[in-house]
C-alpha cells in the first residue's frame, strides 16, 4: 500500500464525520432559543413542542429511504445533497416570519440530518477493512458527540454576543460548505471497494423481520426510554436549568453538555457490562438509573454545580442504553434482516423525540400560571417544567419494566 493511499481512508472518513458532528449542533439549536422562538412567532409551549417534534418526524421518516439511497447511489451524491438540504432548511427558518414555514424548515433539517450516521457508516464500510468497522464506528460516535458538546455553551455564547440570526446564518453556510466539500472531495475507493454481497442489498421481503412481537416490544421500550436524550438534553434541559437555577443560557448549556460527555464513556462501559450481566438486565438498569438521575434534577432541592455535572454525566451513561438495544435487536434476527431491524429500531427511537416534545409542551401549557414577560411571551414557572418533564423519568421506568419482562420471558423460553 502506498503512503498516499494509507491515509486516504481517513481523509474520506473526515467528510461525512464532519457533517455527523455538525448535525448535532442543528439538533440542539432550538433548545438554546426556546423563549426567542415563542416570542418571535407568538406561540405557546404546546406549539413549540410540535415545532421541535418536526425534526424527529423528518429524521425518523428518512432513515430507511436514506439507507436505500446510499445503497443505490454513491455516498458523495447522497451525503452532499442532504447536507445542502440542512443548510437550506436553516436559511428558511432564519428568514421566515410564518409559523408553518418554520415547522417545515425544521422538518427539512431533520430529513437532512438523517444521513449523518448512515453516511459515516457507509463510507467506513467502503474504505476500511471489515475488521476495523466496529472500531471506526466507535471513533465516529466519539467525534460526533463532540459536536453535541460544542453545540451547547460555545454556540450559546456566540448567540448572546452576535445574535441568533447571525449565528444561524453561519451555521447554514457551514452546512452548505460541508455539502459542497463532500461533493468535490469524497470519492469511491474504486477497485479497492469491498464487493457487496447479494444479501446486503435491501429487499422488500426483509420487512417480514418486523412481524416479530419481540422486536416491537423492544422498540416500545426504546421509544419510552429516549426522553432523557431527545426530550431533556436536546431541547428542554437548557431552559429548565435556566429557570430552576437562575443561571445564564451558556452556563445551562454547558451543564447539559455533561450528558453528552457521559455518553462518550457510556457506550464502551455498557457494552462491557452487557457481557457480564446480559443485555436485557443492563437495559432495564439503565431505565431505572435514568429515572432516578433525571428525576432528582426535578426535585426542589438545589444541587451544587458539581452535583449537577455528576448527575447529568451519569444520565448520559444511562442514555447509552441504545447501544445495547441495537445489540439485543441484532441477536433476535438472522444476519439477512439485521439492516432493516436496526433501521426500524432507530426510526422508533427518533419518533420518541416527537412524542416527548409534543406532550411536554402540552403539559407545560396545562399547568401554566398565566404570566407574560415584557415582550408578551409566556413565562413558565419551575413547577410547570417539573410537572411536564416528570414524563421522562416515568416513561423510562415503564420502558425498564417492559425490557425486564421481555428478558425474563426470553430466559424462560430458553430454559424450556
Amino acid at each position: 500500500m502506498t503512503q498516499k493511499y494509507k491515509y486516504m481512508p481517513f481523509f474520506m472518513w473526515a467528510f461525512p464525520l464532519a457533517f455527523f458532528a455538525y448535525q448535532f449542533i442543528l439538533r440542539l439549536w432550538p433548545g438554546l432559543m426556546v423563549q426567542q422562538i415563542m416570542e418571535r412567532f407568538s406561540v405557546d409551549a404546546t406549539q413549540f413542542g410540535v415545532f421541535a417534534a418536526f425534526y424527529y418526524y423528518g429524521y425518523a421518516g428518512a432513515q430507511i429511504p436514506v439507507a436505500i439511497l446510499l445503497d443505490r447511489f454513491r455516498p458523495r451524491y447522497v451525503i452532499s445533497s442532504f447536507a445542502l438540504l440542512c443548510g437550506l432548511g436553516m436559511l428558511l427558518f432564519i428568514y421566515t416570519e410564518i409559523w408553518s414555514v418554520a415547522c417545515v424548515s425544521r422538518f427539512l433539517i431533520g430529513v437532512g440530518s438523517a444521513v449523518g450516521f448512515l453516511g459515516v457508516s457507509k463510507v467506513i464500510s467502503e474504505w476500511f477493512p471489515k475488521s476495523q468497522y466496529a472500531k471506526m464506528i466507535g471513533f465516529s460516535f466519539t467525534f460526533g458527540l463532540m459536536g453535541a458538546i460544542y453545540g451547547g455553551k460555545p454556540i450559546g455564547l456566540l448567540m448572546e454576543t452576535n445574535g441568533w440570526k447571525n449565528v444561524g446564518l453561519v451555521l447554514a453556510l457551514v452546512s452548505i460548505s460541508i455539502g459542497l466539500s463532500v461533493y468535490i472531495f469524497l470519492r469511491n475507493p474504486g477497485h479497492q471497494q469491498r464487493q457487496k454481497e447479494a444479501d446486503e442489498t435491501f429487499k422488500i421481503s426483509h420487512l417480514k423481520a418486523l412481524l416479530s412481537p419481540i422486536i416491537w416490544l423492544l422498540a416500545a421500550a426504546n421509544f419510552l426510554m429516549v426522553g432523557g436524550l431527545e426530550g431533556f438534553s436536546d431541547v428542554w434541559g437548557v431552559s429548565y436549568l435556566m429557570v430552576a437555577y437562575d443561571i445564564p443560557k451558556h452556563d445551562a448549556a454547558q451543564l447539559v453538555s455533561f450528558l453528552f460527555v457521559g455518553m462518550i464513556f457510556g457506550g464502551p462501559f455498557l457494552a462491557l457490562c452487557s457481557r457480564k450481566l446480559g443485555t436485557y438486565t443492563v437495559i432495564a438498569l439503565c431505565g431505572v438509573g435514568m429515572a432516578f438521575t433525571l428525576g432528582a434534577l426535578l426535585l426542589n432541592y438545589k444541587f451544587t454545580q458539581m452535583e449537577l455535572m455528576c448527575l447529568l454525566f451519569l444520565a448520559g451513561i444511562f442514555c447509552c442504553y441504545q447501544v445495547v438495544i441495537f445489540a439485543a435487536g441484532s441477536d433476535l434476527v438472522k444476519p439477512l434482516y439485521l439492516g432493516i431491524t436496526i433501521a426500524f429500531l432507530n426510526c422508533i427511537n427518533m419518533l420518541g423525540g416527537s412524542f416527548f416534545h409534543t406532550l411536554i409542551g402540552r403539559m407545560m401549557d396545562m399547568v401554566w400560571s398565566g404570566t407574560f414577560n415584557a415582550e408578551g411571551g409566556r413565562l413558565y414557572a419551575v413547577a410547570s417544567y417539573q410537572v411536564a418533564l416528570a414524563l421522562i423519568p416515568a416513561s423510562a421506568l415503564v420502558g425498564a419494566v417492559i425490557v425486564g419482562f421481555l428478558g425474563f420471558r426470553l430466559r424462560q423460553k430458553k430454559e424450556n
